[in-house]
């Protein structure tokens, strides 16, 4: 199973460093999850794509399209589930509200799961502390060739 935060997820839908890499993550399907905030993070971060002109206007319209059609293949967990321990993951590994949310999201996971989870993701601060966290991960600055650590 993957875990995939926002930054992750982001480029199944825009063409940028590291979007080669999710998709051959995640193709054949696996099963994916993320938090129910990467919604909105996603979306904000196509609307920002369009608005600096990365995106034309077909395509962040055909991005949107996606993400929605792809949201209901993804376990999204709910963010009530979480937030305490988002606050602990916030304090211990210094990250900005979001990242806690993801962090704490994709520990919950696991420790529901039987088998390994792997979080994506392509924020270094995060990636570090799911790495402390004792998480599985793989994203921006491992190793692609590498087993996820």
């Amino acid at each position: 199973m993957l875990y995939l935060d926002s930054s992750a997820l982001v480029k199944l839908y825009i063409d940028e460093p590291g979007s080669q890499r999710v998709h051959h993550l995640v193709n054949p399907p696996a099963l994916s999850a993320t938090s129910a905030i990467a919604y909105a993070e996603v979306r904000a971060a196509l609307a920002r794509r369009a608005r600096e002109g990365f995106l034309s206007a077909d395509a962040h319209i055909r991005a949107k399209s996606a993400l929605l059609a792809d949201w209901s293949h993804l376990f999204v967990i709910p963010v009530e589930l979480i937030l305490m321990n988002a606050g602990e993951a916030a304090d211990r590994g210094a990250l900005r509200a979001m990242d806690a949310i993801h962090l704490a999201s994709a520990m919950w996971l696991a420790s529901q799961q039987r088998e390994p989870l792997t979080m994506v993701v392509w924020d270094h601060r995060l990636l570090q502390a799911a790495i402390t966290a004792g998480l599985l991960v793989t994203g921006d600055g491992v190793d692609p060739t590498a087993a996820p650590r």
